[in-house]
């Protein structure tokens, strides 16, 4: 994988040095949540692009040639990102930054291998989004962070240390994502020695929670893992609160949002996360 992505790299700084005399611009398509309950995603996908275009346009763009970055919305939902991805394609765009979600990058991948589009998704860790385009062969599916696996085998390990004896249970929403990191912490965490005593998924977008705070009170629960994100995790804290029932939650970096605030209140405090170091 790793040669797969030096090689893939390498081809796109080939590609980007190469003259573009048939373009003014170079259109970048910038794919992710924009609107639903999860925009603060989409928000931040959207700056950051942005900084990005414009310090390189300001230097002087590529060749002379100036980036233009393409907006599109998939709501992190799979079949809205397969339609973008067809209609990315359709349009002749060869650079995209995305998708966000790991539900909605595994299916688009296979409409941009096809096209031999470049997709570079800065926030997909579900491991089948690369290990599925190296066993096809696809070397324009690419990822800009950390896999599910890397993360459960650093916080399963030491959940299983930290919390030995503990009532812990595991949550996940059911999407790619959620369920995929949820799976790599308690597989690492039960090879610790450390057995959950609940696993099971939620559904993403109820308001209600009321149901499962009760079964997290009834199973005495110390600890929280919960492979899903933020909205979800605000209300599930913030109605445990309402019934005095305490524990710790722990997150994946999906809870990187100051959303997370707005909708967990009081009650997120002392929630942790594992959050990739630097990579350089």
């Amino acid at each position: 994988m790793k040669k797969l992505g030096i090689l893939s790299a390498a081809a796109l700084g080939l590609m980007m040095s190469a003259p573009l005399a048939f373009a003014d611009d170079i259109t970048i398509s910038v794919v992710g949540p924009m609107t639903g309950q999860l925009a603060t995603i989409g928000d931040q996908f959207k700056q950051g692009a942005q900084a990005a275009a414009d310090a390189i346009n300001a230097a002087g763009g590529v060749n002379g040639n100036q980036i233009k970055l393409d907006i599109q919305a998939d709501r992190c939902d799979p079949k809205q990102a397969v339609s973008v991805a067809n209609r990315i394609v359709a349009d002749g765009t060869k650079f995209v930054d995305g998708h966000a979600c790991s539900g909605s990058s595994i299916p688009a991948s296979a409409v941009y291998a096809e096209a031999g589009t470049l997709m570079m998704s800065p926030a997909s860790s579900n491991p089948v989004l690369t290990d599925a385009a190296a066993k096809a062969g696809w070397p324009t599916i690419m990822r800009l962070y950390t896999r599910d696996d890397a993360q459960g085998a650093f916080i399963g390990p030491w959940i299983a240390k930290k919390y030995a004896g503990k009532n812990v249970v595991i949550l996940h929403d059911k999407s790619a994502y959620g369920q995929g990191v949820a799976d790599a912490v308690k597989a690492t965490m039960n090879a610790g020695g450390l057995t959950e005593v609940d696993y099971e998924g939620i559904n993403a977008g109820e308001k209600d929670y009321s149901a499962l705070v009760t079964k997290l009170k009834e199973l005495k629960a110390d600890v929280v893992y919960f492979g899903g994100y933020h909205p979800e995790a605000g209300l599930i804290l913030r109605q445990s609160a309402e019934q005095s029932v305490k524990f710790q939650l722990i997150m994946p970096d999906s809870i990187a949002s100051p959303e997370f605030w707005q909708v967990a209140g009081p009650a997120g405090e002392g929630t942790m996360f594992v959050f990739p170091s630097d990579p350089q």
